[in-house]
């Protein structure tokens, strides 16, 4: 056996993608960067400046200052301060003398109100892991094992076609039936294939998405509204009139009506409340973003892999109305390309065909390694007639076979000025 054989046998075989090492569905992503990205500051946030205000609290200890009579002693301020703070109940008195009560309760609730916005906020994520998951899950398990597995029987093929054509006396024969092969298309492995196209005609996936961040916006938006209303009717008022003519001390004469209260925490509450609701108007247009770019098909990853033989969904214009669970299952493939062995590898194939000589003559990859192990993709036609002109028998193998120079190399084969026999 020659270098050449040697040669093509070693470089066909270490451009096989060894098997996987265990499974794969642990290192699957089954969301998308962006969508991790907006449920960690939804879900995060508000957790972290209830903790924020939660720490305040436990620190600076009481959250109202009353101005209580200078007659009243210590255990009453203190009563003062704890009624008020059990109340939050502001009095209001018009031009009759008329009082007017108004609750404010809100405060008192706004913490707890910040957990039940990171808890609804979890809500969409919870959504789409239960309801859509589990099926993508299976989906890019099948479609990456397959897509490498296409990969790897390019390659076999490739191998196939090197040991049959060492063991081919005719090279005429040989070629003919390559090229019969081609036209009818019996290098194609359409299991993958039609598995995709038939995903453009289900909307199981895309539903549960748009569902999720619909969702989204609406909590986005619910919240939004919520915080408004607190600074428009809380968040405003900071000092109130309290009231303690209640229980024992109705009736007695030296307790005034009411009694003038400061929040102590009313700017940590603003601070808090501002921030939480302007994260989340600027997170709204990432949303809309995210469910915006189901509008068009990203063909990056399917111009890579056109280079299959059994992938042509770009080059038959298969794509229809990109609002489908196709498109969804590129858009996760994107995010796990590291999943994908045979990216690298087509992608660097995709590289060199760009910048190889004869482009329309490098179909698939099964091409492409055909030419690197030595063959042509057709019938070599000056060595067949030359054969014929001669009466000479066609080129053996070996000769055919063998790796063919640059054409650097050829321009090189010549005699070199300044050396002998140059002139």
């Amino acid at each position: 056996m020659s270098i050449a054989h040697t040669a093509a046998e070693y470089m066909l075989s270490d451009a096989l993608l060894p098997d996987p090492n265990g499974s794969r569905a642990k290192g699957l992503r089954l969301e998308l960067p962006s969508d991790r990205v907006v449920k960690f500051v939804t879900v995060g946030l508000p957790l972290f400046l209830v903790s924020l205000a939660f720490a305040r609290e436990f620190s600076m200890g009481t959250q109202i200052s009353c101005f209580s009579p200078a007659n009243f002693t210590g255990k009453q301020s203190a009563y003062v301060d704890t009624s008020c703070w059990d109340s939050l109940i502001h009095y209001e008195f018009d031009a009759a003398g008329n009082t007017t009560a108004k609750s404010l309760w809100t405060l008192k609730a706004f913490p707890y109100s910040l957990l039940l916005i990171a808890v609804a906020m979890y809500l969409p994520s919870l959504l789409w892991r239960y309801t859509a998951a589990p099926a993508l899950n299976s989906d890019l398990l099948f479609i990456i094992d397959e897509l490498d597995k296409s990969y790897n029987r390019s390659i076999r093929l490739v191998q196939h076609m090197v040991k049959v054509r060492q063991a081919s006396t005719d090279a005429r024969l040989f070629w003919e039936e390559f090229e019969k092969a081609r036209r009818e298309r019996y290098f194609e492995f359409p299991l993958l294939e039609r598995y995709l196209a038939c995903k453009q005609r289900s909307h199981s996936l895309v539903g549960a998405y748009l569902l999720r961040n619909l969702l989204l916006l609406l909590l986005i938006a619910a919240t939004c509204l919520y915080l408004g209303f607190l600074h428009l009717r809380v968040f405003f008022q900071d000092e109130f009139s309290c009231s303690i003519k209640t229980g024992l001390l109705r009736d007695e004469p030296q307790v005034p009506d009411v009694i003038p209260c400061k929040l102590v925490f009313f700017s940590v509450f603003q601070l808090i409340s501002l921030s939480n609701g302007g994260v989340y108007v600027l997170l709204a247009p990432v949303v809309i973003y995210n469910m915006l770019q189901l509008l068009q098909w990203d063909k990056r990853l399917l111009s890579i892999y056109e280079m299959l033989p059994a992938f042509d969904l770009l080059s038959r214009k298969m794509l229809t109305c990109p609002v489908n669970d196709l498109n969804i299952i590129l858009l996760f493939l994107q995010a796990n390309i590291s999943e994908l062995k045979s990216f690298s590898r087509l992608n660097a194939v995709c590289a060199l065909r760009e910048v190889t000589s004869s482009p329309q003559n490098i179909d698939t990859v099964v091409d492409f390694m055909t030419l690197l192990a030595g063959l042509e993709t057709s019938k070599p036609k000056h060595q067949a007639c030359a054969a014929g002109a001669e009466g000479n028998p066609p080129a053996s193998s070996s000769e055919i076979l063998e790796m063919k120079p640059t054409g650097e190399a050829k321009r090189n084969t010549g005699p070199k000025p300044g050396l002998p026999g140059s002139a």
